[in-house]
């Protein structure tokens, strides 16, 4: 049997479909992910894909391009040539999957199942009905059962990725906190003076900091790291982030890729989440954590991209102090504070 997994987002989006993917993997003689170009690098790392297929859809991403029949034409006859039997539409609670179950019934896969709120005509062989309190990795899973793909039993359903290279060059030897101040999401960052202050005072406890982004945000990491952080700002790819977050401590950082990342190579994680999306279904999955952010804020369920609330006051009311006491819980760094158990 062939299989294609569909998830069109976004790095990390494409990280919590993880479990998911093992799932029909297990089963299938060959997994293609089809996956947008943000989640391209993620789909890369995930264990059990034989095949990654890169797609922007019209309807998914920050910018996407405009409808052209004959690029969508191009896809169908893509995907016919892949001769997948069963497709799995991974989507996001608000997110439809019937324009991609009509692509890929065009391209003549035979049996599709996906979480559609929606009637779905002649798209859909299984139409499952999502718990909508259950957390993206949970209801990818789900949805793989009820499509005949169950987790096996010696898979624990947590995040993985494939085994990151060695980052004794980048970081040396020795423990550390990672700080990891970008997000591609304006209203989910903190801000520079924030972490920047955070990064301080972690310093002055006594921890080693380490200030992670990517080629775009140097001038953040920069600015966050002055005063004694190692910055790595632009000198990790994806699989080598993976590695320097699988050896720190705990990661601060915002409800972005990396929070994913982290929690994939079983590192404990400070989050600092912008309730613009409901923490039950995006909080890091499978890993000790911590979420700091007013979840009651005006800006909550919003999706907003872009804070709609003055001051950012979902993430403005967490001080340095709130973020040092979290990374003291997660490392057990404070005396006579007992850390949260590890990921093994």
């Amino acid at each position: 049997m062939r299989a294609l997994v569909a998830r069109l987002d976004s790095f990390g989006d494409v990280l919590l479909a993880g479990p998911a993917v093992r799932a029909v993997a297990a089963r299938a003689e060959h997994t293609v992910l089809l996956c947008g170009p943000r989640g391209a690098p993620a789909a890369r790392m995930l264990p059990g894909v034989d095949e990654v297929v890169v797609w922007d859809a019209p309807w998914a991403g920050f910018e996407p391009p405009a409808v052209d029949r004959a690029a969508t034409g191009r896809f169908v006859d893509r995907m016919a040539g892949l001769r997948a039997d069963v497709g799995l539409l991974l989507t996001s609670f608000h997110q439809s999957p019937l324009p991609l179950a009509l692509l890929l019934r065009l391209a003549g896969v035979r049996r599709l199942a996906a979480d559609c709120a929606d009637y779905p005509g002649a798209l859909l062989d299984v139409r499952h009905r999502r718990d909508p309190r259950a957390h993206e990795v949970r209801a990818g899973l789900e949805l793989a059962e009820a499509a005949g793909f169950p987790l096996p039993e010696d898979d624990d359903g947590r995040l993985r990725v494939t085994a990151p290279p060695a980052t004794h060059a980048l970081v040396g030897e020795g423990g550390f906190v990672v700080v990891h101040p970008g997000a591609a999401v304006p209203a989910r960052r903190w801000g520079r003076e924030r972490c920047a202050a955070a990064v301080r005072e972690l310093l002055r406890a006594g921890h080693r900091v380490v200030v992670t982004g990517g080629r775009q945000e140097r001038e953040l990491t920069a600015a966050v790291a002055l005063g004694g952080a190692l910055d790595l700002g632009g000198r990790t790819g994806p699989a080598e982030l993976a590695g320097v977050l699988s050896r720190a401590a705990t990661v601060v950082v915002g409800n972005t890729g990396p929070a994913h990342l982290a929690a994939a190579v079983g590192t404990p994680v400070v989050s600092l989440f912008a309730p613009v999306v409901p923490a039950e279904r995006w909080a890091p999955y499978g890993v000790p954590h911590v979420l700091l952010g007013d979840e009651r804020a005006p800006c909550a369920g919003s999706r907003a991209r872009i804070c709609p609330v003055a001051g950012h006051p979902c993430l403005n009311g967490v001080s340095p102090g709130d973020v040092l006491a979290a990374v003291a819980k997660l490392t057990g760094s404070t005396p006579g504070l007992e850390p949260l158990e590890r990921t093994p």
